[in-house]
């Protein structure tokens, strides 16, 4: 695992400051502790900062092919690196190390843009072709590993591993995009089809790009898709049987390291599963590590010790507690944009831990997506049902008059807060998922936000980008198209972010074998029943695994990762709660209404309402904010 960055001048002759590029890539130094470097020519450098995992004395970057038309920088693993360096070598193809990067020099002058097919695997690379004087920049299937871009205003294009690495050039414009203010406050974080700098791209997931000098950069292409159009049926033995296969396989190969690998382990169902074949397939005890919390109801460490005692792990456990939260300047600077997904404080938690004992981990991310593990997948399942059986006009009259005199009940359990499901009724499927996906609704926003802020977003809803991606998807029923939507758009913006910036912090590379593509594709293809059934999310999953985990990791309610910041902010944290609300920094913005922010908090202490997810929001905006104007 890496950190990678690079320039590519407008004018073909023009020369690489190597000081910015050097500053670039340094200011990525937790990606690549581990060696340094830099190439340049005319118009083009390439910088590359190392985490050594795999052929850990050779591989420098950025590489040569072996006939030097082309240089490499590269981020991430090709868990397939053997085979294809065996398919290449019978094509004449020779090696000078051991590891993965020469064969994707190697794939890319035998295949072209078609290597990215045969890679089974997590990257974001950059080539530069000497002889056509192009820069081809890819990012694997779903997302994994980052790649941020700018075109400054000279023409030149950069790119790096993350924003803190475009941000170590001067010429990058700093001025923060509000369509990127109204996206975070729907979803918590800034989705990758955005950034919160205007002038900053990222590149989307399971596309490539190819960048000339003199003509600025192409349009994004896209080379994966994953499709829920096809099914597949077979009996319950057979489906288990594949799956099992699939999940062997993919967690062998990302047990491949030439140093030291561990498990995060939840004792939830996904963590569990990996650990249970990790055990089964290594040769000495493998290590685990878990995180508790100090509010009982929270804490999951009972369930992932009960794991590590069945497969003898070596197990290691912290606790999170208000204590911590000294510790959010650094999140917040881990993400260089507002993320506000609070689980980023447990897994920066559980990945400082982790690298005390390894320098790689193992994580069960990507079965809730692929398989339809999510409390939302099963409400929108039974919900999609009712509306196959009532034309939309009959539910809006039906169900929107009793959603506007239905009492918003946000303290009872879902199946009891009936003024969700009828104003959920009341929608299309995609408009209904978006607003369960979505942390604050429209109208929050709204309540928040200053006219001169409404003003500036023109009549942009943040949840259109995400229906206007479900209603294009190749999918046949509504469920499909929400999770066609959580591979596509929450997975790459929240989880697969959150877990990237959080292990790469302390240096510690992070593998998700439950993303595996050939297991998500089989995933895609399964019968709605065998994804979910009745109130039981994932069910070809735990059907699979029955015999090798308990009943009681199986099937006991799924809990989350999460922290107690309701009960955190009414009590050590309610302070630091106002301070939120009252923050100069956010209100010199202009983007808000003081007094609506000030009811927000005081409504939240007081008990009224819960909004600790919308005052954990504003704190890390006011954060990321304070560290864009300060770089």
């Amino acid at each position: 695992m890496c950190g990678i960055a690079g320039l590519l001048t407008h004018d073909p002759g023009a020369p690489i400051d190597l000081s910015v590029l050097t500053r670039m890539r340094d200011a990525m130094h937790h990606r690549g502790p581990d060696g340094a470097g830099i190439w340049s020519d005319d118009g083009v450098g390439l910088a590359h900062r190392r985490l050594s995992i795999i052929d850990v004395e050779g591989s420098p970057q950025p590489m040569h092919s072996a006939d030097g038309r082309a240089v490499i920088t590269f981020n991430g693993e090709i868990y397939n690196y053997r085979e294809l360096r065996g398919e290449l070598a019978a094509l004449g193809y020779r090696f000078r190390t051991q590891g993965d990067t020469e064969v994707i020099l190697a794939a890319w002058r035998q295949w072209g843009t078609d290597c990215l097919q045969r890679f089974n695997g997590m990257f974001a690379f950059a080539i530069y072709d000497r002889a056509t004087r192009s820069l081809f920049l890819a990012r694997d299937r779903f997302g994994v590993k980052p790649l941020f871009t700018a075109t400054l205003r000279d023409g030149t294009f950069a790119f790096a591993s993350e924003l803190k690495g475009l941000l170590a050039n001067p010429a990058v414009d700093r001025k923060i995009d509000p369509l990127a203010i109204e996206d975070y406050f729907a979803w918590g974080y800034v989705p990758d089809h955005r950034s919160i700098l205007a002038g900053v791209e990222k590149l989307p997931a399971g596309h490539y790009r190819i960048v000339e000098h003199g003509k600025g950069p192409s349009s994004p292409v896209g080379w994966y898709d994953v499709s829920f159009d096809q099914q597949h049926r077979m009996p319950e033995a057979d489906e288990g049987e594949a799956i099992r296969a699939l999940l062997n396989d993919a967690v062998g190969s990302r047990m491949v390291s030439d140093v030291p690998i561990g498990a995060f382990l939840s004792g939830g169902v996904d963590s569990s599963t990996v650990v249970a074949l990790m055990a089964k397939q290594a040769d000495r005890p493998i290590t685990t590590c878990s995180i508790g919390f100090d509010v009982a109801e929270l804490d999951e460490t009972e369930h992932a010790r009960l794991i590590a005692g069945k497969f003898g792990t070596r197990h290691h456990e912290r606790i999170v507690d208000p204590g911590m939260f000294d510790r959010i300047d650094a999140i917040a600077a881990m993400f260089d944009e507002p993320f506000a997904d609070a689980s980023a404080l447990p897994t920066a938690e559980v990945c400082a831990l982790a690298r005390q004992h390894a320098t790689v981990a193992l994580s069960g991310d990507g079965a809730d997506e692929a398989f339809a593990g999510y409390r939302r997948h099963v409400f929108h399942a039974a919900e999609q049902g009712a509306r196959d059986l009532l034309p939309a006009p009959v539910r809006r009259a039906l169900f929107g008059p009793l959603a506007a005199l239905y009492p918003k009940a946000d303290w009872a359990p879902r199946p009891l807060r009936a003024k969700s499901t009828f104003q959920a009724l009341a929608m299309s499927g995609e408009e209904a998922y978006a607003h369960a996906l979505c942390v604050m609704p429209p109208t929050a926003r709204d309540a928040i936000f200053s006219s001169r802020m409404t003003r500036d977003l023109g009549g942009y809803r943040a949840e259109q980008p995400l229906i206007d991606l479900m209603r294009s998807a190749p999918a046949r029923r509504g469920l499909d198209r929400a999770q066609y939507a959580d591979l596509k758009f929450w997975l790459p913006g929240d989880i697969l972010t959150k877990v990237d910036r959080t292990s790469m912090a302390v240096s510690l590379e992070a593998r998700e074998p439950l993303l595996d593509h050939r297991l998500v594709e089989f995933a895609a293809g399964l019968p709605q029943a065998s994804r979910v059934r009745g109130t039981e999310g994932k069910v070809a999953l735990k059907r699979s695994m029955e015999g090798l985990l308990p009943n009681d990791i199986l099937y006991r309610r799924k809990q989350g990762f999460v922290l107690p910041i309701a009960h955190w902010f009414r009590t050590d944290l309610s302070e630091a709660a106002r301070a939120a609300a009252r923050s100069e920094t956010l209100l010199d913005t202009g983007w808000f209404d003081p007094k609506a922010l000030s009811r927000l908090a005081e409504d939240h202490i007081a008990g009224r309402r819960d909004y600790a997810r919308e005052l954990w929001q504003l704190l890390m905006l006011e954060r990321n904010v304070s560290l864009l104007s300060n770089n």
